[in-house]
């Protein structure tokens, strides 16, 4: 269905991919797998159009040539995407996002047939079930409802057709049921005659889900094998290039510091939160978890004081002051927030890897007449970059010219140099690969030894696994269940998200 060869492409001294070859059978779903800064979403963007090949590539969509890096005339509409970055204009609503590519449907004298645009969007935006309003700007969506929206927006007009549908790291903040509602969709995508390349982090999205896979490393295609052949295992082998460790971990109890209250939160109700409550332990790991809609997601945003809109309750942090701060103020607290949507809420695109970790540092940094003191800034980025291994050309480098692993790192960086008592992760894997999300782990963990009380809240069980010694459930904007311990397991924890018995 999709043959390309000999694709290069380089940009300035780095050579992001050299000679990649992949081809894509008919009614197959091929996984795209490789470690951030593997190339994978430069070989997405040049077939996408928006970057153009080293001249020597070649491809065809299904025995048809098509010259890469078009994003007009040759270039074929039966390539759809999905990207990472969404590509939706979020002051627009899902039902005009939905007609910038297919148009809007027309009355007999050629005005705009409202109703008919709004029901022809409802009912591709309804088959993942998670209510969007489809009259409502984005911006005020969830970043589940604008990947949803994306989603249907690229499977317009496939049925029955022939083509291939790539989608770019598709799940990255989709809790479990969400999951399995969208694996239900690409299947069904699948069996309509179209082809899907599936882009994904999560080793059990590809053993779940694909026919075979082709491993990136280093901008090179290593291999392309059948799934069946493969484990998990031997698979992050292939993508790593060493014996690596798979699956989570027993998660380590509670530092020695624990006990005494880091972070304590009374009557909290933002969204659909009704008076939750809770206390972190200094050097606890804290999670909190939940469908989508549960109100778990606002729970970081909300004591960060990021939560956009209204929001009630108090909360204190014993160790900068025994006061209670009233949440509408919660920025008093000095409580640092890694976002859930990296893209768009936790890097200043324009800005470079030392710009955007020293954001929330400059009053540090300048010297008594105003002028900032770039000597400190320097050394202070140089050791946060070493600290959490960023990897990069070096502190100049613009930050979207780093993969999505590094950029969390960055961010990352830019919470912890702040020295907080309490730390706040919404998602705080999504979107990067194996040996980066231990990385993390591994950081989170230290920083917890060190005495700090973290809060995360994640639909991704993995996370929760591995990094959490007590979670608390959220259902229906109330804590339904708090897990301790060895109690944390994966069947747990989604029975208590969705509500059902574990017999």
């Amino acid at each position: 269905m999709l043959r390309v060869s000999g694709l290069s492409k380089r940009f300035g001294g780095t050579q992001a991919l050299r000679d990649v070859d992949l081809e894509i059978a008919p009614g197959e779903i091929h996984a795209l797998i490789g470690p951030n800064g593997s190339g994978k979403s430069t070989l997405i963007k040049v077939l996408a159009g928006y970057h153009r090949a080293e001249p020597g590539a070649a491809a065809e969509l299904d025995g048809e040539p098509f010259d890469l890096g078009h994003v007009t005339g040759s270039r074929h509409d039966r390539l759809r995407f999905v990207h990472q970055e969404l590509g939706l204009v979020e002051e627009l609503s899902a039902t005009d996002n939905l007609a910038l590519s297919h148009g809007f449907s027309r009355t007999a004298f050629g005005t705009i047939h409202w109703p008919e645009t709004e029901r022809r969007t409802s009912t591709l935006v309804e088959r993942f079930g998670l209510g969007v309003d489809v009259r409502r700007p984005l911006s005020l969506a969830s970043p589940v409802q604008r990947a949803v929206v994306a989603i249907a927006a690229a499977l317009q007009g496939w049925e029955g057709r022939r083509g291939v549908l790539v989608l770019d790291e598709p799940t990255a903040v989709l809790p479990p049921g969400e999951v399995a509602r969208l694996f239900h969709i690409v299947r069904e995508v699948r069996d309509s005659g179209a082809s899907v390349l599936y882009v994904s982090h999560r080793m059990d999205e590809i053993f779940a889900l694909a026919d075979r896979v082709t491993v990136l490393r280093g901008g090179r295609r290593i291999t392309t094998r059948p799934v069946a052949e493969l484990t998990p295992r031997s698979l992050a082998e292939l993508m790593a290039g060493h014996d690596v460790e798979t699956g989570p971990r027993g998660c380590p109890p509670p530092s020695r510091a624990a006990g005494e209250a880091a972070l304590e939160v009374r009557d909290l109700c933002a969204g659909p939160l009704r008076g939750v409550g809770f206390t972190l332990a200094r050097g606890e790991r804290l999670g909190v978890t939940g469908l989508v809609g549960s109100g778990h997601e606002a729970v970081p945003y909300a004591v960060c004081g990021a939560w956009s809109g209204p929001v009630s309750g108090r909360a204190r942090v014993p160790a900068r002051s025994p006061r209670w701060v009233d949440l509408r103020d919660a920025r008093a607290l000095g409580i640092p927030l890694v976002p859930a949507d990296r893209a768009r809420e936790g890097v200043v695109g324009a800005f470079s890897v030392a710009e955007n970790l020293t954001l929330p540092l400059l009053d540090r940094l300048r010297a008594r007449l105003g002028r900032l003191r770039r000597g400190r800034e320097a050394v202070l980025v140089e050791q946060w970059v070493r600290r959490v291994e960023v990897r990069a050309s070096g502190p100049g480098a613009r930050i979207t010219t780093l993969s999505g692993g590094n950029q969390q790192k960055v961010v990352m960086a830019r919470c912890l140099a702040q020295r907080p008592d309490v730390l706040a992760l919404c998602e705080p894997t999504a979107g990067v690969d194996i040996a980066t999300r231990r990385q993390l782990y591994e950081l989170i963990l230290r920083q917890a030894a060190d005495g700090m009380g973290v809060l995360v809240s994640s639909s991704d069980t993995q996370d929760l696994l591995a990094l959490c010694s007590r979670v608390l459930v959220v259902r229906d904007g109330r804590v339904v269940r708090e897990l301790h311990g060895r109690d944390i397991t994966e069947p747990a924890l989604v029975h208590a998200m969705e509500g059902t018995s574990a017999t």
